[in-house]
């Protein structure tokens, strides 16, 4: 496998390259230490601009690109608002349609408010909001989400610089869990009840939201929420703080003719229509689940292997905007980016939550050292079933576990096994990552890769 998420080290990014040349546009202006968090949080907008989009995964069913999620994590001052920088220029002309919309709200209540009380007042004017304040209430989420349904079925996007901000928005700590599982799956609201207006809407959530906190927020947000589904959705990139380098990190300014660049790319965005299905994107992410059950086995950890499922398919939705962004073709190193960020988002998860996985206990920032491990690394190149279950011991796991992770590590081939020296050794192939799958086309607005 080409990465390893058991490292204390971050997964490391891809370079740009043919088709990925986006991804050096959208960091061009980044300091350098936040260039790699900062390009799986940066999709959920860059997919915002996507309508009427449909893409065929794995599992033959159709699925739009909505619902895309992201948390930035990091220590307070590493730079975590660089996102909202980069997010704004993305974000522009849907903050010139919100405009708009705001302007036909404050002209429709000035007349409300100059109308005497027995005159009729005017009907409240049709508005949805494409990208709504961070403050936003349950109530204003909810109608928001009604009104970009009835007109047009848009994306609306939210940024929410403090992920404890989501409570507010779902109405309380308790509703979080739901709401970001109907965003995810993109499902109704449930929201359906009576009111002193009439009774409320059901609409279905198309909505893509980004969070950022320090660890210790992030670790008590979810506490609860590490094995009911809710966490697995959402996916993450921490930056850790680093050396002390005594040096302010510096960014450039998204000018004139870097925003002449972005709108190419938002271009292409905002005018795709069709259903697609990309084989070289549906072969990767089989790839990908061949891996991530490989790397469950090397940790034998049932919760990894769920976790990544999630990740896998999230890394399916950021690689089909990439298709679209390279003018709806494939190249290998859409692909490559594809595998890290399932990859990275594993990593990040294990190094924020790692020790809660099991226990579901807080602890400092420094603990994240006793999650999930690769058990293979642990050992000599060549050793025996016992040196095996002694390290499972020292893991908490138990010994009768033990001929069933070298069975699977035999079959994956991990490890040879001498039936003379009862001994096993690790093989070349477990050193060796595999390619990503290659192909580029379109046919119509069904595009067949």
């Amino acid at each position: 496998m080409k990465y390893d998420i058991f490292s204390n080290v971050a997964p490391a990014m891809p370079k740009p390259s043919k088709g990925t040349e986006c991804v050096s546009l959208l960091l061009s202006q980044a300091s350098k230490d936040m260039r790699e968090p900062l390009v799986p949080m940066i999709f959920p907008a860059l997919a915002a601009h996507l309508s009427d989009v449909k893409f065929m995964y794995c599992d033959n069913k159709w699925h739009e690109l909505c619902g895309q999620m992201g948390h930035l994590i990091g220590p307070s001052g590493i730079g975590k608002a660089q996102l909202t920088h980069l997010i704004e220029a993305v974000m522009r002309s849907f903050r010139a349609h919100d405009e708009e919309e705001y302007r036909k709200l404050t002209d429709w209540q000035r007349q409300v408010k100059t109308r005497g009380a027995n005159k009729e007042k005017p009907e409240r004017p049709e508005v949805s909001f494409w990208f709504p304040p961070a403050d936003l209430t349950n109530p204003a989420f909810i109608q928001n989400a009604m009104a970009c349904e009835k007109l047009g079925a848009r994306t609306q996007y939210l940024n929410l610089p403090e992920v404890e901000m989501a409570d507010r928005m779902c109405g309380g700590h308790k509703q979080v869990s739901q709401t970001v599982r109907n965003i995810y799956d993109r499902q109704r609201a449930g929201a359906l009840r009576a009111t002193a207006d009439g009774v409320t809407g059901n609409p279905i959530l198309r909505v893509n939201i980004t969070f950022s906190s320090t660890p210790d927020a992030a670790r008590t947000f979810y506490r609860k929420d590490l094995t009911n589904g809710f966490f697995s959705r959402i996916p993450f990139a921490y930056k850790a703080r680093g050396e002390r380098m005594g040096r302010i990190p510096r960014q450039g300014q998204y000018g004139e003719e870097f925003l002449a660049q972005l709108d190419e790319y938002l271009e292409r965005l905002d005018s795709c229509r069709g259903h697609f299905v990309v084989k070289p994107l549906n072969l990767m992410a089989d790839l990908l689940a061949k891996e991530m059950a490989q790397l469950a086995d090397l940790a034998d950890d049932d919760v990894l292997f769920e976790l990544s499922h999630r990740s896998i398919f999230a890394a399916w939705k950021k690689a089909a905007t990439l298709w679209i962004m390279n003018d709806q073709t494939w190249t290998q190193s859409i692909g490559e980016y594809m595998r890290w960020f399932c990859y990275y988002d594993l990593w990040s998860k294990v190094r924020v939550f790692g020790d809660m996985f099991k226990s579901g206990d807080v602890a400092s920032e420094g603990g994240h050292k006793t999650g999930p491990q690769n058990m293979l690394d642990g050992l000599p190149d060549t050793f025996n079933e016992a040196q095996l279950g002694a390290l499972r011991l020292q893991m908490g796991k138990d010994l009768e576990g033990t001929k069933n992770q070298l069975y699977k590590w035999v079959f994956r081939k991990f490890v040879t096994y001498d039936p003379l020296t009862g001994l096993y050794t690790k093989t070349d192939k477990y050193r060796k990552g595999a390619p990503a799958p290659k192909g580029k086309g379109k046919i119509g607005g069904i595009a067949e890769l």
